[in-house]
């Protein structure tokens, strides 16, 4: 079974890559923000926009899986672990 990964900064703020496994609205006041855009080409591919986290765009993916599973890899090596300000 895959891992969730949770970063709790010092200030208590957490942040994860949603998952639906874990119900966040249980553990108090919430704010979840989209981390990117996976989205077909003209062609029929895929990519994965992160942008709305800084990020690159990925791809072309041939399939729309493989521009998701960029996108979690991407997420948890570049934004999950980045230092909070």
């Amino acid at each position: 079974m895959k891992t969730i990964d949770l970063v709790v900064a010092t200030n208590g703020e957490t942040q994860m890559i949603f998952d639906d496994r874990l119900d966040v609205r249980s553990v108090g006041c919430i704010a979840i923000r989209r981390g990117s855009h996976v989205e077909p080409t003209l062609d029929g591919q895929w990519t994965a926009d992160l942008s709305p986290v800084d990020g690159p765009t990925l791809g072309p993916f041939d399939k729309r899986s493989e521009a998701l599973a960029a996108e979690v890899t991407w997420l948890q090596q570049n934004w999950l672990t980045r230092s909070r300000g």
